[in-house]
């Protein structure tokens, strides 16, 4: 339905007392015209017609406002406007008594996102309906934990009943699907600056479900250390967006920040310092912060390679901050683990018992990336131990050794998770390709997470095997790429910077083509070379949130139907604590399609391109 100015003036007429306040008090508003919404200056005359920005963008020309993600249901949302009290927004959860208090911790941050939209309390409007929201979900037998079975669909319904009460009803499977609803709600939920209260859309429809059941981001927390709090924030932003997987990268050669109970001396020996450690309290803490958030928190122990440092004194490793560098590693400081050495699988069951206790992971990430066969051919040890088995020094029996500990680690894996076999994740690597994929790898039992490009013809012949695969393309997901080089000079690896638009546009369909079906979905990556907690949320955000409606919505069109509903989108990120990355000019958020340099092609007719033509041949004159 055509939603017109004069419909929008109509209907926002009947919204409930327009205050006292007089058109003085601010000196822009926002009317719709044709589609897009217009600021104006305030008069006597318009103000009673004027609506603020947020109001406006929730219907002015998009039938799904500036929802994000994008949903993938049938939505319907009149232009019908309520004022709430949020002094009287009440919950009731049917069905989920054993989710008690993760509803609790639900409706607190429902609460503190509704806050976070008021600039001031003092001058808020007085008065406002009241409103409830209804929780729909099957009495649920065990704690709530995601999976890769989980139906995150919900239906969420906005009605108002005789009296003006708003009525919201989410409707879902299980605690996640019905905290998603929760999370789209919290987006129909606006503060009007010109009457200052809070609005809600008085009349609503959404059904809506992810397309990919894996919609993660990966933080490297080894070669800089994040505070808590820092990846809290991230979780956070995650949950804005319904991202549903934290890849934990916590330890490499550089640092082993992870207090292991068994095995103190790997944090004591191998943190920055002792006040830069994970402790078991400070991981329950991110594991339930991401679970009230509809989070998986998924640990990876990356090995045989990028170990090191708190491995000291075990005689287990090979290359240990061997130099030069670059002859064993790809950057400093170069470590592996020695697979010949039987102990040292005991301290690897002593690692995953931990993470498998702290973590209850549902799917498991053991690494295998990048491993250096010059390293363990630098070994006296590991040489001597091969020859003993009849081997020789060649790379295939370097990979036969690879082979070896990826078997014993793997055996250590599902000892510690009770024989559950839990689905395991490595990255691409040599140990991915034919023909050590067919010997030491079951598709039944490994995902593959694709770091490589998109166009990396390997991606294909791993998909022909059978496995399941999250995408990681480094030429689009690698969100530290971009900046000067830290071991040379010039610009970092992967650079160049990777904007937001590219991966917004990173299709899987296209990566996977006729193998779409074993997908699982993608991840966003920062490593943390030349990132730290304090340039963390601008790295992420909003880039993260492109790649959030890439994974749920899957959509056709391009990132120019996207872009004005993520620059309003980024206002929310920062609202509600993210340091995220300035986009365009304020003039542009406040100016809908004035910015682009094709923005006037729709009204403008053939005039930008007689521009365009003239331009071309005044340098052409001036060329001659």
């Amino acid at each position: 339905m055509k939603r017109t100015a004069l419909g929008l003036a109509l209907l926002l007429a009947l919204v409930a007392q327009l205050t006292a306040h007089s058109a003085h008090d601010l000196v822009y508003g926002y009317e719709c015209r044709s589609g897009l919404c217009q600021k104006v200056e305030l008069s006597e005359e318009n103000f009673a017609k004027a609506i603020s920005m947020p109001v406006c963008r929730l219907f002015c020309g998009s039938a799904i406002g500036t929802l994000w993600p994008k949903p993938t249901g049938a939505v319907r949302l009149d232009t019908l406007m309520r004022q709430v009290d949020i002094s009287f927004i009440d919950f009731h959860v049917n069905g989920s008594a054993r989710q008690e208090k993760l509803w609790r911790a639900a409706e607190d941050r429902f609460m503190d996102m509704l806050e976070a939209q008021i600039p001031d309390r003092k001058i808020l409007a007085r008065g406002g309906y009241r409103m409830s929201v209804s929780i729909n979900t099957p009495d649920e037998p065990t704690p709530a934990r995601l999976t890769l079975e989980t139906d995150e669909s919900y239906v969420l319904d906005i009605d108002t009943d005789a009296s003006g009460h708003v009525l919201a009803n989410i409707t879902a499977a299980n605690f996640f699907g019905a905290r998603h609803g929760l999370e789209t709600l919290a987006q129909l939920i606006v503060y009007d600056d010109i009457r200052r209260e809070v609005q809600v859309t008085a009349n609503a429809t959404i059904h809506d479900a992810p397309v990919y059941k894996w919609r993660g981001l990966l933080l490297d927390t080894s070669r800089n250390y994040y505070s808590v709090k820092s990846i809290k924030r991230t979780l956070e932003g995650m949950a804005l967006v319904k991202l549903n997987t934290f890849h934990w990268h916590i330890t490499d050669s550089h640092s082993f920040p992870l207090e292991v109970k068994k095995r103190p001396e790997l944090h004591k020996l191998g943190a920055y310092s002792q006040r830069q450690v994970y402790t078991r309290r400070d991981v329950a803490e991110v594991v339930e912060y991401g679970r009230v958030r509809g989070i998986r928190v998924m640990p990876e122990f990356d090995a045989p390679a990028h170990v090191g440092e708190g491995w000291q004194h075990k005689n287990m490793t090979a290359c240990f901050n061997a130099q030069p560098w670059k002859s064993y590693c790809v950057e400093p400081p170069c470590g592996q683990l020695d697979p010949t050495v039987d102990e040292m699988y005991d301290v690897l069951e002593d690692i995953y018992g931990t993470m498998y206790d702290q973590f209850n992971p549902d799917v498991f990430h053991m690494g295998g990336d990048e491993v250096s066969t010059s390293c363990w051919n630098s070994s006296q040890v590991i040489q001597q131990w091969m020859k003993k088995q009849g081997w020789k020094l060649e790379t295939a029996d370097f990979m036969r050794l690879w082979g070896h500990f990826q078997t014993e680690a793997l055996a250590r894996v599902d000892k510690v998770a009770n024989g559950t076999h839990t689905p395991i994740i490595l990255w691409t690597s040599g140990l991915t390709e034919e023909p050590f994929i067919d010997e030491y790898l079951n598709p039944e039992r490994y995902i593959i997470q694709i770091w490589t490009t998109g166009a990396d013809p390997k991606v294909k012949k791993i998909l022909e095997r059978g496995y399941k695969i999250i995408v990681s393309n480094y030429d689009a997901l690698y969100l530290d790429c971009g900046g000067p080089g830290w071991v040379t000079d010039g610009n970092n690896w992967c650079s160049p910077y990777i904007g937001w638009q590219k991966v917004y546009g990173n299709s899987l369909k296209s990566i996977a083509g006729d193998y779409e079906h074993h997908v699982l979905g993608a991840e966003g990556a920062i490593w943390s070379e030349q990132i730290d907690e304090h340039t963390l949320d601008n790295r992420f955000w909003p880039r993260a949130s492109a790649l959030a409606e890439r994974l749920w919505s899957d959509p056709i069109g391009g990132w120019r139907e996207a872009e004005s509903r993520l620059l309003l989108h980024r206002q929310r990120l920062v609202d509600n604590g993210l340091g995220a990355e300035a986009m365009q000019p304020q003039w542009c958020l406040q100016n809908e399609h004035e910015c682009p340099i094709d923005a006037c092609s729709c009204r403008c007719g053939g005039r930008l391109w007689i521009i365009l033509i003239l331009l071309g041949q005044l340098t052409t004159l001036y060329s001659a």
